[in-house]
């Protein structure tokens, strides 16, 4: 089984004692390909430094809605020249953030806007960030539509009616360990009803660790466990579930040869 995690965060603290070693592990731990998704300008050339030592690992480059505030019209143009680099394959995370607030609102939406803007003139995907505020963000994506060269909705939370609002726009669908918890009734219908061909597993890790993990530190090969509910839920092989979604992966970073 080879599996695409597709939203990583290995830069983070919590891996500084054992992160070269996880990163270096994860093709023999099925990890085929992931993502380090990026969360500020600011520390986009660790995410880089990362993704240069290994093969297997690409990143992206963006302000997350926590720092929009922190954001200035000189990020854009130094987002803009770390997208040209050949391993960041999206602009992200971005998105909105109303459960925290850490950025008023307002500051939130500007900036989205902005990074949905440079995404859609390089032709990028985007990573989205989106958490108690699908209205507004729905409202932004819609100002874009059609000219998006796709995304994925990261860590999804909404309905089904929401994620086929997403899919009909062309974005992809990330389920992560939330999926596996006893509570997950929404995430459960909205799997269950989405096409598998707009699906992807991803981790989050450090975050949001998968049943029987709770409680202690995520990591990418967990994952398997992503891929394993995302199965059961279809009633398809666990195999054809990391297949399929691989390829879904490929298809949204627009990575080739692999």
């Amino acid at each position: 089984m080879q599996l695409f995690d597709t939203h990583i965060h290995l830069a983070d603290e919590r891996f500084d004692g054992d992160r070269q070693l996880i990163a270096a592990a994860l093709p023999d731990e099925g990890v085929g390909l992931a993502v380090e998704a990026c969360c500020d300008i600011r520390t986009a050339d660790g995410c880089i430094a990362l993704a240069e030592s290994y093969p297997h690992i690409y990143t992206s480059a963006g302000t997350h809605p926590h720092e929009a505030e922190s954001m200035t019209s000189g990020h854009l143009l130094t987002l803009e020249k770390l997208l040209s680099h050949e391993k960041v394959v999206a602009v992200g995370e971005i998105g909105l953030d109303y459960h925290y607030d850490f950025s008023p609102r307002e500051i939130q939406k500007r900036r989205f806007a902005e990074q949905l803007e440079l995404a859609c003139a390089l032709k990028k995907p985007v990573i989205l960030h989106i958490r108690e505020a699908f209205g507004d963000a729905m409202d932004i994506l819609n100002a874009h539509r059609g000219r998006l060269s796709g995304g994925v909705m990261h860590c999804f939370s909404g309905s089904y009616e929401i994620a086929r609002e997403c899919v009909d726009m062309g974005l992809y669908i990330a389920f992560g360990g939330a999926l596996t918890f006893s509570n997950a009734r929404k995430l459960v219908e909205a799997a269950e009803k989405l096409p598998l061909d707009r699906i992807v597993i991803e981790t989050d890790c450090p975050y949001m660790t998968p049943v029987p993990h709770r409680g202690k530190r995520n990591q990418p090969s967990y994952v398997r466990l992503v891929a394993e509910r995302l199965a059961q839920i279809k009633g398809i092989a666990p195999d054809e579930a990391a297949k399929i979604t691989f390829n879904n992966a490929l298809e949204l970073f627009n990575i080739h040869g692999n």
